[in-house]
């Protein structure tokens, strides 16, 4: 009876995975920069004035020192 033919395991580097917490977290714009929510906005609310409130609306930028390491974790680069 013939033996059938080997399958060769081919190794191979294991893929980058997206960090999924970081992926909640931030968002890529369209230039390559990295979006992030404000932080100080979801509670003891009531001595913070309201444009203080309204300013933590907006999204902010993540600084340039914490870009690399957030790419990373979402697999950009």
């Amino acid at each position: 009876m013939p033996s059938r033919p080997q399958k060769r395991e081919v190794r191979r580097m294991p893929k980058q995975k997206t960090h999924k917490g970081t992926a909640k977290r931030f968002k890529l714009t369209g230039t390559g920069k990295i979006k992030r929510a404000n932080a100080f906005k979801s509670h003891i609310l009531e001595k913070k004035s309201p444009k203080r409130k309204r300013g933590f609306r907006k999204d902010s930028l993540v600084h340039k020192a914490d870009e690399q390491a957030i790419k990373k974790n979402l697999g950009i680069g």
